[in-house]
């Protein structure tokens, strides 16, 4: 437990017996702890620490929050709707190589006649039934099939693209939100420890008017704090509304998630997860529907046939029917478009295909990068807990000696003070950084969620 900040004369003002300055430093230590609760009536948190459900860990408190915003999303919605749209378009594709059948009606007078023989005219009302289907078309109907599936397959995946980074947002404000609250507390913490300090210095100033200019350097660090502490708080706020928008405005009370992900994973292993990650399964896909698509117009150059019945019959006049059937075969002969569009469609493959390896040599690169920013966050929070040891042992040794007849300034300890709580503030920015990166890590190679799970 931290000692009181109780501040006797120092030596350059000893202007009392010594009987007289021990009975004041009595009287002080025992009036510390109520001068400070007094200051403190003013200091009320700005808001109150998380408390989730005894029976949620944070994990999973972490993960509703994330179904919560994918659900809500209008992005992945519409991904969803995209996906849909895809998949109806490739059974419409592959339905072009089945049977069809029209129905058809003819109204209205006719009329015939033949050379040497007066017009005939009549009436008529012919339904007519036509069924065709293709026989051969040099693959064209299959490749235009799987090129529609490509697209689906490319459609689907860019879903999950989007409910990934809406995901990842969510871990990211969520981490955020943790993050002031946690600056927040340090920032209460250090103006209550002010606080006590500057009721003291009120107290030792009455009697000792030369330690009034401490006591205004106390008051400028305790309004430096406070303004510290409102500037988290502002920070708070913003966090929690854009974190409203993505889940709505009920936020769920998440317990404390600073050791949440602090594993960083092996960069080997997250390379080998990107190669099957929806944005690089995505390309592939892409890239395949190219291809496919440059096929069916290879195939639509060729031979085409196919075959027709249809049957037709007049229910006015003389009621005649009439019948036809057969095949159709057409050749192409001369078309001066098909080079240009065959070499279009297979330069598209090609385009397509570099660009899923710009991407995955992309998302490797960031990969490598956000790797180094994870480490390194996670050892400068390592490295800021050892130094919070030293900062622990100077503040304390300050204080007692500043409380000891002066041998410390008052400068001295707030320049301790300040640095300790600077020190915190830097580790949990170090933390969170570090659980950011993780985070973002995950999300390169296919699933922030993943970890949580």
């Amino acid at each position: 437990m931290n000692k009181p900040p109780i501040s006797p004369p120092s030596a350059t003002h000893l202007v009392w017996p010594a009987a007289v300055l021990i009975g004041l430093l009595a009287g002080l230590l025992l009036l510390a702890p109520a001068a400070q609760a007094a200051c403190a009536e003013g200091l009320q948190p700005l808001s109150t620490p998380p408390q989730a459900a005894p029976d949620v860990s944070p994990r999973t408190s972490l993960l509703t929050l994330v179904r919560a915003a994918e659900q809500r999303s209008k992005l992945v919605g519409a991904a969803r709707l995209l996906t849909d749209a895809a998949q109806a378009d490739a059974e419409e594709a592959r339905a072009g190589g089945l049977p069809q059948a029209a129905l058809s009606t003819t109204a209205g007078p006719v009329g015939s006649q033949v050379e040497g023989d007066p017009l005939r005219t009549r009436s008529q009302l012919r339904p007519a039934l036509t069924v065709s289907a293709p026989l051969y078309d040099a693959g064209r109907v299959d490749a235009l099939g799987r090129w529609r599936d490509s697209l689906a397959e490319a459609a689907h995946q860019g879903q999950l693209s989007t409910q990934e980074q809406v995901a990842l947002q969510a871990v990211t404000l969520a981490l955020d939100r943790d993050r002031y609250r946690l600056h927040q507390q340090v920032w209460n913490q250090y103006a209550q420890k002010v606080c006590g300090l500057v009721d003291a210095l009120e107290q030792i100033v009455a009697v000792d008017k030369g330690r009034r200019s401490e006591l205004v350097q106390a008051r400028k660090t305790l309004q430096q704090v406070l303004l510290s502490r409102a500037q988290s708080m502002t920070q708070l706020r913003q966090t929690e509304v854009k974190l409203r928008r993505l889940v709505g405005d009920t936020l769920p009370e998440i317990g404390p998630l600073s050791a949440l992900l602090l594993d960083v994973p092996g960069l080997d292993d997250l390379d080998r997860l990107a190669a099957n990650s929806p944005a690089i399964v995505q390309m592939d896909a892409q890239a395949q529907a190219a291809n496919h698509l440059a096929d069916a117009t290879l195939a639509g150059q060729k031979t085409q046939a196919s075959w027709q019945l249809a049957v037709s019959r007049n229910l006015m006049g003389d009621h005649t029917a009439a019948w036809s059937a057969g095949v159709t075969v057409s050749i192409p002969l001369f078309n001066p478009g098909f080079a240009p569009a065959a070499q279009s469609a297979q330069l598209k493959a090609e385009a397509a295909r570099l660009q899923r390896e710009d991407t995955l040599e992309s998302l490797v690169s960031r990969l490598a990068e956000v790797h180094e920013q994870a480490r390194a966050a996670m050892t400068r929070a390592h490295d800021v807990v050892d130094t919070l040891q030293s900062s622990e042992q100077v503040r304390e040794a300050t204080l007692q000696q500043w409380q000891q007849m002066g041998r410390r300034s008052l400068f001295d300890v707030v320049s301790a003070e300040g640095d300790h709580y600077s020190l915190r503030i830097a580790y949990v920015d170090a933390l969170h950084d570090g659980q950011q990166a993780v985070a973002l890590l995950w999300s390169l190679a296919g699933g922030v969620t993943q970890p949580l799970r």
